[in-house]
């Protein structure tokens, strides 16, 4: 009977293990330089998997051709995109972009065939605009694709934190 009741403590937490890492809370690994100098190669950061509300400016992951993406997101359903001089546009009015790293060159939505961002979809960006793979090359990310939000990093331990 103590083997029963010890077997069920390692079982109810490894049940408890997979359900936060399935719903709520896992870890990511950054690859790649598009978001020097805000994150880099082989940071650890916490995915939040259970918030699916995306504001201008949160780092998020996504499935693109089977593999996981972090950016950022620029642009929202609705909104219309353009840099101009290395300026952010939404809308037509400017919005201060202080992430981009780098200079942004000009680019409009209507480049990938968008007047406006459809319902649904985001226009993301690394932060390391001169060598990223985003929404300006892979087109809109859907909100099906986008796995969540991250914003804290757990290592580097010497870059423990929130990076937003």
């Amino acid at each position: 009977m103590k083997i029963i009741k010890e077997i069920s403590s390692y079982v109810i937490i490894i049940i408890l293990v997979v359900l936060v890492r399935t719903f709520i809370i896992t870890p990511v690994r950054v690859e790649g330089v598009s978001m020097n100098s805000t994150l880099n190669n082989g940071d650890l950061l916490f995915l939040k998997k259970y918030d699916k509300s995306y504001d201008r400016f949160d780092v998020v992951v996504f499935k693109y051709n089977d593999k996981r993406l972090i950016k950022r997101v620029i642009g929202l359903p609705g909104e219309h995109v353009k840099y101009v001089n290395d300026k952010l546009y939404i809308n037509g009015k400017h919005v201060v972009d202080k992430y981009g790293k780098g200079m942004t060159l000009d680019f409009d939505i209507k480049k990938i065939n968008y007047d406006k961002i459809p319902e649904g979809y985001y226009f993301v960006m690394g932060d390391n605009r001169q060598n990223s793979t985003d929404s300006r090359v892979i087109g809109l990310v859907s909100s099906k694709d986008i796995a969540g939000v991250t914003d804290f990093r757990f290592f580097p331990f010497t870059k423990i934190g929130t990076f937003n």
